[in-house]
């Protein structure tokens, strides 16, 4: 099988500026998503994809040669994952290094392990589109979700006669933290038009995405518990 590793890294980021470089629990945040990618593979297999020169020299200082600088057109906040794995894709397929599979890592997870990737590697085969990474979702359409209906009045997101939550479906979320792509299904469709997606279930501390200022705090609060449990 022949994988790619791909870390996706834009410079813009409204949210948190600078983001992805920003140091994290005493190092830049993209550190730690390089870190784990190399536990599972050679540095030749791992690709950053960015259109930041400043992204691009914290990674060339930590010896991670980045192959191409990711085109303004694919670093706006209207380019979705799709059209830049696919850029990469179609990089490594000129190079004559198509890869049967993509493993997507994005820098705004710092507690996905290498571990976490293996487990969710493990569950890939190629009749399927994707495995990806989820978390239960403390919101559930069938009790605790509504939409509002044609009168304005407000109506359960999804119809079911239950009267504990607790006896809904459990329903998940996807928490950005590992993709792993069939090659021949990106090629195919878009990834919103997957359907054999298979799901590999994360802890919702372990799913920590970070978007916003409180969850830079609310992850340097849980980086620093975990860093005295273990001393």
């Amino acid at each position: 099988m022949n994988w790619l590793f791909l870390i996706t890294a834009r410079g813009g980021s409204k949210g948190i500026p600078g983001k992805n470089i920003k140091p994290f629990a005493g190092k830049p945040l993209l550190y730690y998503t390089i870190d784990t990618a190399r536990q599972l593979a050679p540095d030749e297999a791992i690709c950053l994809s960015t259109d930041a020169d400043e992204i691009i020299r914290a990674a060339e200082q930590y010896r991670l040669r980045v192959p191409f600088r990711r085109p303004d057109a694919l670093a706006t906040d209207q380019a979705g994952n799709y059209e830049v794995i696919r850029h990469a894709v179609d990089f490594y397929k000129q190079q004559g290094k198509r890869p049967d599979a993509v493993v997507l890592l994005q820098p705004t997870s710092p507690f996905r392990t290498a571990q976490h990737v293996r487990e969710a590697i493990n569950l890939y085969s190629d009749q399927l589109d994707m495995v990806v990474s989820v978390t239960e979702s403390k919101g559930n359409p069938y009790f605790t979700l509504f939409e509002e209906n044609a009168e304005g009045y407000l109506e359960h997101s999804k119809k079911g006669n239950f009267d504990r939550r607790q006896d809904c479906p459990t329903v998940y979320e996807y928490n950005g933290a590992v993709y792993v792509i069939n090659t021949a299904s990106l090629e195919q469709m878009a990834l919103s038009r997957f359907t054999k997606i298979r799901k590999y279930v994360m802890s919702a501390e372990d799913s920590v995405d970070l978007d916003t200022p409180l969850d830079w705090e609310f992850a340097e609060f849980l980086a620093g518990r975990r860093s005295l449990t273990t001393d």
